[in-house]
């Protein structure tokens, strides 16, 4: 799609801006400024742009240790909702938390599916399906620009999966790309209008996603008529005359790259137009109008909005609380839940087990941890509703690696405020930089302003330990050596991988247990980057890198961290307590789940086992007490072998940092947990339509599911009947459907039906339709959804409208959209529980 400042009726304000540009004032717009900002031109009224983060919060313009912010429930309680209401206000919140920060630009909402539950990056999208992922996203977009922020669709596009992201190909078909993986943005485009979209990583069907013509030009600005701005992903841009023509308008982060005097090169060398340059730089300028970064002149530039919640407001905590209990999902229940007074035991004590519980996982990791004001935990929630009816015992290890030092148990000796004093020094032994850091972790190369990268930094802290045991080491690459209390540890920590993020996103990590004294004094030194990831990464031939990717730019970047706490005790010793509280309360509530080593950026998963030891505890535990709920803190499937010995499973997902005070009101009732599962949950490994997320020797990632993605191929036989099917949720009602009308409405047609609360409480229940093409060859697929608040006892008509977009199939020989005639509309509580069906003319 043609941007050209010469097409006849183009001439606008935007174009007249373009004009006082010369060649390489142009191109010095299309690259970032830093990490996240891109430059400003004060000669045509550009402002510089402030891009974020924002999957789970707008972490602002510090990779680590940046401004206090709210950290929300993640990607898949939001859509766990079904709920356009709820995914519009958290766009609006999320625009609020942007404005306070001066960002321009969210990074978000990730709309690639959760294609194999393997993923490790699901916790940042949607679902499995992509009309629910499409719908939530703009109904998130919507809230988000109305308040003036842009929201960045990602990644463009089949970015399913982390192993080998940087290099892998996927490797799928025209049908699949345009009915599945390309339908959320399409979606989003349509409804919501999104500004900006992100290119992603990998290769589709052999070209870089940033340099994908018959993606970006040919589909996104061309058929679908976009006037948006797509952006790399961080290091993703590989080559510079491929890119620009590939349909690329920015490259991110800066401010070097591939573009730069190598694109003002490739345009006087004929290899790219500077037409092509010019439609660029349009949509960078459209960009920055819509946001409030493009002042006309003699005017005023757009003030940012005043009087916003506080982070930690009682405005805030109702809203992420209510938000995150919302998409919970009661997969199962024997009657044990809700909680009730005296329901427990005849003492009324409630056994709170395991190590989820006092350390909830509020979010995954990666590029989507922020810096909270607080996070809640299970204990304390519950505790706050039940008093001393609640029994908290400790469970089994969760994490194979070690995690950051909490800042409350380190003392900087310089300032005798809680974190560390971090000291960084040239190779010639001259001190660059001398600083306090209020936590644990540091990085370097995102967040600092060095003239000379440091050889060496060395960490000091006290810690508030008693005299014993206490694990002790670090973070990050290079070569460390502590000392505390005239003892040393030493180690050298290199990078594991080919994913160039590795030392920002997963860093290596070492830990021993030593005996302290109390109050102990530790000096950590490490000698940094004992190895060039630049060199790796060119050395490998089977990458296929250029010298000019700008994906090796990564390789400046490392983020650092010291590890202490009190040493851990047996998991033989916790197994034993937990048996032992459960036996002496009618009711016990083991929470388990999974942690940011397995819910990240930059990995996969290799199982969907829990780690450690946490069946071990369930099974124990169910053995031991009369009754028991489980509540999974994970984001994406686990694997649940002990299922019939438990009486109710409350899924809560990554629930923020109200996470432990929505928990606690879902398990009580005091909020409904009336979310329903955004994917279908395997009954064991390897049971599922697609699984493997490791390319082959070739670099490639086969997507040999096609169209038959999650619930659509488990319902096509594909992979044996999951555990939980996509749709599932039992929430506090019972439901009756009447029956079902089908009618033609202006956009497709639309199936009506009674439903009633059976229940003695009030309660909400989604109605789902699905269709079931009469073609063999075309899954079963979502086709609309609505909610119904119904109180106890009530009856009421709800009618579903059918998106005309899934109602469609890709015709490859014709290379056009053909419509799916007859068939079935299904009716259903999800694809496990189908109350209704009829035919479709």
């Amino acid at each position: 799609m043609s941007d050209s400042p010469r097409a006849p009726g183009r001439t606008t304000r935007l174009h007249e801006l373009l004009d006082r540009l010369s060649l390489a004032e142009k191109v010095h717009l299309l690259t970032g400024e830093t990490a996240f900002t891109l430059p400003g031109n004060e000669a045509i009224g550009l402002a510089p742009l402030a891009f974020s983060d924002g999957p789970t919060g707008v972490r602002g313009p510090r990779f680590i240790g940046g401004d206090v912010v709210a950290l929300f429930p993640s990607a898949t309680l939001i859509a766990g909702s079904w709920d356009d209401e709820v995914a519009e206000e958290v766009g609006r919140m999320l625009a609020e938390e942007a404005q306070r920060q001066h960002i321009h630009v969210v990074l978000g909402p990730t709309v690639n599916l959760q294609r194999t539950p393997l993923g490790g990056r699901l916790f940042e999208a949607y679902s499995e399906d992509p009309y629910l992922t499409g719908r939530t996203a703009a109904a998130y977009v919507r809230g988000m620009q109305e308040r003036g922020t842009a929201a960045c669709l990602k990644h463009l596009v089949a970015n399913e999966s982390e192993t080998l992201r940087n290099f892998m190909d996927s490797r799928l078909s025209e049908p699949a790309l345009r009915e599945l993986y390309l339908l959320p943005f399409e979606i989003a485009v349509q409804d919501a209008h999104a500004w900006s979209m992100m290119a992603a990583y990998n290769d589709v069907n052999g070209v870089p996603a940033t340099e994908q013509d018959h993606v970006q030009n040919q589909i996104v600005k061309g058929e679908w008529g976009w006037d948006g701005l797509i952006m790399s992903d961080w290091y993703a841009t590989k080559r510079t005359a491929a890119s620009a023509n590939g349909g690329l308008d920015l490259v991110m982060p800066g401010p070097d790259g591939p573009w730069g005097d190598r694109l003002v090169a490739a345009v006087r060398a004929g290899e790219v137009t500077e037409e092509t340059v010019d439609g660029h730089v349009l949509r960078l300028l459209r960009l920055a109008d819509r946001v409030g970064g493009l002042t006309p002149e003699g005017q005023e530039p757009r003030g940012w909005a005043q009087d916003l919640p506080a982070v930690d407001s009682p405005v805030r905590q109702e809203q992420l609380r209510r938000i995150a209990a919302r998409g919970m999902a009661v997969v199962t229940n024997n009657g044990a839940l809700p909680l009730a007074p005296g329901a427990a035991s005849d003492d009324g004590t409630v056994a709170l087990i395991g190590r989820h519980a006092i350390d909830t996982v509020d979010m995954g990791g990666g590029s989507a941890v922020v810096n909270p004001p607080y996070r809640s935990t299970v204990a304390e929630g519950l505790t706050a509703l039940l008093g001393e009816r609640v029994r908290v015992t400790d469970g089994p290890a969760v994490r194979d690696r070690p995690v950051p030092a909490d800042p409350a148990f380190l003392t900087d000796p310089a300032t005798g405020t809680p974190g560390m004093e971090v000291v960084l020094l040239a190779a010639d032994g001259t001190e660059l930089a001398r600083t306090h850091e209020d936590s644990a972790e540091f990085s370097i190369g995102w967040d600092d302003d060095l003239d000379r990268s440091p050889a060496t930094a060395v960490l000091t802290t006290t810690l508030a330990n008693e005299a014993g045991p206490v694990l002790l080491g670090a973070v990050g690459a290079g070569r460390w050596t502590l000392a505390a209390a005239g003892q040393e540890l030493s180690a050298e920590l290199g990078l594991a991988g080919r994913d160039a993020g590795e030392a920002v996103l997963r860093p290596p990590a070492f830990a021993e247990v030593l005996e302290l004294p109390a109050g102990a004094a530790v000096t950590a030194t490490v000698a940094l980057d004992p190895v060039d990831p630049r060199e790796v990464l060119l050395a490998d031939a089977s990458l296929g890198l250029a010298e000019e990717s700008h994906l090796l730019g990564m390789s400046a970047l490392g983020r650092t961290a010291l590890v202490a706490a009190p040493a851990p005790r047996p998991d033989d010793d916790l197994l034993a307590g937990a048996e032992a509280a459960a036996a002496a309360a009618g009711t016990a509530v083991v929470v388990v789940g999974v942690t940011e080593e397995q819910e990240t950026e930059a990995a996969d998963k290799t199982t969907l086992a829990l780690p450690g030891r946490q069946d071990e505890l369930v099974a124990r535990v169910a053995a031991a007490a009369r009754r028991t709920v489980v509540v999974v803190n994970a984001a994406t499937p686990v694997l649940m072998p002990w299922l019939e010995a438990v009486d109710a499973v409350l899924v809560a997902g990554l629930p923020g940092q109200e996470g432990g005070h929505a928990v606690a009101a879902a398990l009580t009732g005091a909020l409904e947990p009336a979310g329903r599962l955004v994917t279908s949950w395997p009954a064991a490994d390897g049971a599922a339509p697609a699984w493997d997320v490791v390319p082959d020797e070739d670099l490639v990632l086969s997507y040999d599911d096609g169209t038959f993605v999650g619930h659509r191929g488990y319902h096509a036989g594909h992979a044996p009947a999951p555990l939980f099917w996509f749709g599932h949720g039992l929430g506090y009602g019972r439901w009756e459907y009447g029956a079902v009308q089908v009618r033609e409405g202006p956009g497709g047609p639309a199936v009506t039906v009674e439903v009633t609360n059976t229940s003695a409480r009030d309660s909400r229940e989604t109605v789902q339709v699905y269709l079931q093409p009469a073609d063999e060859d075309q899954p079963i697929r979502l086709v609309g959804y609505r909610g119904a608040d119904v109180p106890a006892g009530a009856t009421s008509v709800v009618t579903v409208a059918c998106d005309a977009r899934l109602l469609r199939r890709w015709d490859e020989a014709a290379g056009a959209w053909a419509p799916l005639a007859g068939g079935e509309l299904v009716v259903a509580r999800g694809l496990g529980d189908v109350r209704a069906r009829a035919p479709l003319a």
